[in-house]
Formats: structure tokens, sequence, C-alpha cells
């Protein structure tokens, strides 16, 4: 019962959207943030009421959960990375499959497919390609580092501390990206501090070191990009010849001025400093190169097992016309060319849509075409006739699916076949629950592509009702 904002001695229930856990109590559903798992035996504080639902932060444990395991990071309990660290796996696969039926059934309505076992990933630790690292003259520090008496530096690199835009914690290392990312972020960090360069301060968007991304390949290739925020020529010199003869491993050493108030460098001119503008990525007998700019999926591996679903359930056997909207760099379109006849990629960004072309280039690929545009007004009735109508739609949307008139366009051209690739199965049920009248689902596969956190990826096929 809540009395004075507060439940005592409460079971967590069970898991919920965004990696949060909820308390179905008399009042309501309450919903949690923090280190819980269902299970736990808490006390709770009420921080939040909207209607009939709350939320609320725990107070004190009184037992800890059976589905718990030892959180393996040192920066667990500040991090708002890999926030399911203290789940064991298989209770994590076996949400992330839940949530998938919950989304299908609530939001799609869809209840007559069978939802497969989660692909699982066979690393849970140091998985991702690339991870992105923010200086900062504004260090947070933990309260045991502020009870300690000893002295800290109020320079950071590392990660934003959740909710806080300004507040940066150093991380001492990271389990998601294998090495040598830690090795080159702390080697920077302290040839940073040993030469004195002003750490960035994003209240008042001042200071030179600003920001630094690491990709590792599986082909070995390692890309670094440093940010600086001010035009500090000596800086940049000095700290580009530090990582060039220090850190040969690199085999594409790259910095961006970046003036802005904000990290974002789409649109900032990347410059090579040594090596080469791009690393290799492999997959099968493909190769893709990845340039500074480029998206490549994070989790290469799972990337690999995702690509093959989707390219099973297209059903390819030579004589198909593929679409793959939201194409990005052509991973997708150049994976599944050599089972088609042609495929034709869509994406927005015109520099994505180079990557692509290169990339077929690149592997002898001639059957793929790229274009670049909004998807609503690039396939329409004069690109359908031009172009033919696809057998097969493949449809990788973003975070937020796909726009209604999008979905209207793909009806209209009616495939036999559409594979729909999601990392948000909300919004993909909604997309499904727009075609329902004109294809059915009929098979579905999630691909768990990052461990330790709320996230699925998931692959749906729809076939047109005759």
């Amino acid at each position: 019962m809540l009395k004075n904002n507060k439940y005592e001695y409460v079971e967590i229930t069970d898991f919920a959207a965004e990696g949060k856990c909820i308390f179905k109590s008399e009042d309501g559903v309450v919903f949690v943030e923090g280190n819980v798992a269902p299970g736990d035996i808490v006390d709770l504080q009420i921080v939040k009421t909207k209607k009939k639902l709350k939320e609320a932060i725990v107070t004190k444990v009184h037992s800890l959960s059976k589905l718990r395991t030892e959180p393996y990071c040192l920066h667990h309990t500040v991090c708002g990375g890999c926030k399911w660290q203290h789940i064991s796996y298989e209770h994590q696969l076996r949400f992330k499959r839940q949530q998938v039926v919950d989304h299908f059934e609530r939001i799609g309505k869809i209840k007559n497919v069978e939802i497969n076992p989660i692909v699982a990933a066979p690393r849970t630790e140091y998985y991702r390609n690339k991870l992105e690292f923010t200086f900062s003259n504004w260090r947070w520090l933990t309260k045991e580092q502020m009870d300690s008496g000893q002295p800290y530096s109020k320079n950071a690199l590392g990660f934003h501390v959740p909710k806080r835009f300004d507040k940066i914690f150093t991380v001492d290392h990271c389990h998601l990206q294998p090495d040598p990312s830690n090795t080159i972020r702390n080697s920077l960090h302290h040839f940073g501090e040993l030469k004195g360069i002003p750490y960035y301060d994003v209240r008042f968007n001042v200071g030179v070191l600003r920001n630094v991304v690491v990709r590792t390949a599986n082909s070995g290739d390692v890309m670094v990009i440093v940010q600086f925020g001010q035009q500090n020529d000596e800086a940049i010199t000095d700290v580009m010849e530090y990582m060039k003869h220090t850190h040969p491993e690199i085999t594409s050493l790259n910095y961006i001025v970046n003036l802005k108030g904000n990290d974002s460098y789409q649109d900032q001119e990347v410059i090579n400093y040594s090596g080469e503008n791009f690393i290799r990525e492999t997959m099968e007998d493909l190769t893709f190169l990845v340039g500074p700019k480029s998206f490549y999926q994070t989790n290469s591996e799972q990337a690999y097992q995702l690509f093959s679903v989707a390219r099973d359930y297209a059903g390819l056997t030579g004589n198909e016309s593929v679409y793959d909207l939201y194409t990005g760099t052509g991973t997708i379109a150049n994976f599944v060319a050599r089972q088609a006849k042609k495929v034709v990629g869509v994406e927005y960004v015109e520099a994505a849509v180079q990557d692509a072309r290169r990339n077929s280039e690149l592997n002898g690929i001639t059957n793929t075409s790229f274009f670049a545009g909004d998807m609503k007004n690039i396939v329409n009735e004069s690109f359908l006739a031009k172009h033919g109508r696809p057998d097969v739609i493949i449809t990788d949307p973003p975070r937020a699916g796909m726009d209604v008139p999008v979905v209207q366009t793909i009806l209209k051209a009616a495939p036999d076949r559409i594979v729909y690739v999601s990392c948000n199965t909300a919004t993909q049920a909604r997309d499904l629950a727009l075609m329902s009248e004109d294809y059915e689902v009929t098979r579905v596969q999630p691909v768990d592509m990052f461990p330790n956190t709320h996230h699925v990826e998931n692959v749906a096929l729809l076939v047109r009702k005759s």
C-alpha cells in the first residue's frame, strides 16, 4: 500500500519497456528505473505520478532476485550503457523475445504468427566496433570518489552520466569494444592531461579536446577521429603526431575542427592525418569500406546473422527485382545482390549512396543501382515505371519506423514479399498493422545485437495476400 509516496517491502514484478522494471500495485503500475530486477524485494520512493502510471526509485534493497548475476564492469553504477549486466543473459533473451511478442500483439494486433527464439550473441562483451568518448573539464565523481579524500583532476574522457548533458565520468575500462580501444582512449587522456591541453566545456563551447571516435573492424583495421573545439594548430599537431607515432595500430587517423554547439559531424570536414581514409569490414566474401561518416552496424558478428535472416526471408532465386529501402551504405543491398536479378537501393543521405556505389564496385557487383533522396518522393509511379516493380522489398528504417507515405508507396508497389528489418519493434508493429489488409506476417526472427541492454533487432516477413 502506498504511504507518504513510499512502498515498503514490495517485489519487483517484471521487465518493462526501455529497460525499466515494474511493480504492479493496487494503485496501478509503478515503473522503476535503476539497478533492479524482477524478484527483488525493495522499498520504493515515488518521484513522478501521471494518471495511473507512477515512476519510482529504489531507496532500499531487502533481498535480491535469482535472475541476477554479478556485474562485471567497475562503472556499472554510474554508466547508462550496459544497464542489464546485472541480469543473467538467458533472462535478458527471454524478455527481449517477450517484448517482440507484446508489441506485435498489442500494437500490431498480430497474434497468429510464431515468434522464433531469439538469435543469441556469441559474445556479450567486446562486441561493438564503434564507440564515441567525450572530453570535459567538468568531471563527474562518484560518491565513493568524493568520500575518499583523494585529489582528482577536473578533466574527464569518457561517457555522459545519464540525464546530465554537462557531466562526463572518466572511463578506465569499457567492456563494449575490443582492444586497442581502451588503450587508445586512456593514452590520449594521459597525453591531454600531461600537455595541459584544455578540455572542452560544453556550457560555454570552449576548449580544445572535444571528442574522440574509435572504430575497430573485423579485418583488424582501426580508425580514430579526434574532434577539436578550437582551431589551435599547435595543439592539433601535438595530439595527432602523438597518436600517429605512439599507436601504429591505427590504420586511419583523422581529425575534425568542430566549432558548433554539438558534437555531430556529418556536416563537418574530416581531415585525414595519416593512413587510409577508411577501414574495411568483411562479411562472407564481401568487403565494405567504412569511412569516417559511414554507417555500419555496430555489432559485426550479429549484423551477419541479421542480414542472413533477411536474405533467407527474401526467398531469392536469382530472378527477382529487389528494392532495398533505407539502404544506407548498401550493406544489405550488396549482401543479397548475387542472389537477385537486380537490386535498387534508396537512401536519404547522398554520401551514404556514394559509399554504397563504391562498395558495389569494390566487390565486382554490377546489378545494383542506388538513389539518394526522400523515400516518399523518390519511389513514385514514374520511378516504378523506370526501374520496374519489385518482387521483393527489404526495408530497414530508423527507430522511428516508416512514415505513412512510405508505407503507402510500398503498398502501391505491391511486391510479393516484404522483409522488414527493425531496431524498434514498437514502430515495426505499428507499420505492420498499416499493411495488414494486403499482407500477412508469416515469419518473425528476433536477433540480439546489443547484449546487456534492452534493445532487440527483429526481422519480419510479409507475404502478399492472394
